[in-house]
């Protein structure tokens, strides 16, 4: 499906995935599936870390305070407000809150059987990754 076909979403950017041991997952990821450290956080009392699985796949970000089990898709689209208009009015239960994200504002959509997907205008694409590069971030984790 081309990206400017009626339905169609942007690219899929992170795969959010709920964690109850952060550092059990990161490591069952990078191990078992030959995965990359991306970048890890510990800031507002949780656990983030981002592994990448293969080139062009969507960042795995394992949350410490997501529900396990969970995982939540996240698109990237151009225009935040009119993709929520237009999956809205395809039926898509739109209620919900945007948050601020470091990429940018993200909100999650439900389908009707009530499975989430989230949305993120990508204001600032690679955020995280350019605070991880900087050394003396205090949030990030290092190995």
């Amino acid at each position: 499906m081309s990206p400017d076909a009626p339905g169609a979403l942007g690219e899929l950017v992170y795969l959010y995935v709920g964690t109850d041991d952060v550092d059990r997952d990161r490591a069952f990821y990078l191990e078992a599936l030959g995965g990359e450290p991306v970048w890890r956080f510990q800031a507002f009392a949780t656990d983030v870390a981002a592994v990448r699985l293969g080139p062009g796949a969507p960042l795995v970000l394992l949350a410490e305070h997501r529900p396990t089990p969970s995982c939540l898709p996240i698109w990237a689209v151009p225009d935040l407000a009119a993709a929520i208009e237009r999956l809205g009015a395809s039926g898509f239960d739109v209620h919900g809150e945007t948050a601020g994200t470091p990429d940018g504002p993200v909100h999650v959509l439900r389908d009707p059987s009530g499975n989430e997907l989230g949305l993120l205008q990508q204001d600032r694409p690679n955020a995280l990754e350019a605070a991880f590069a900087d050394p003396t971030h205090e949030n990030a984790v290092r190995e």
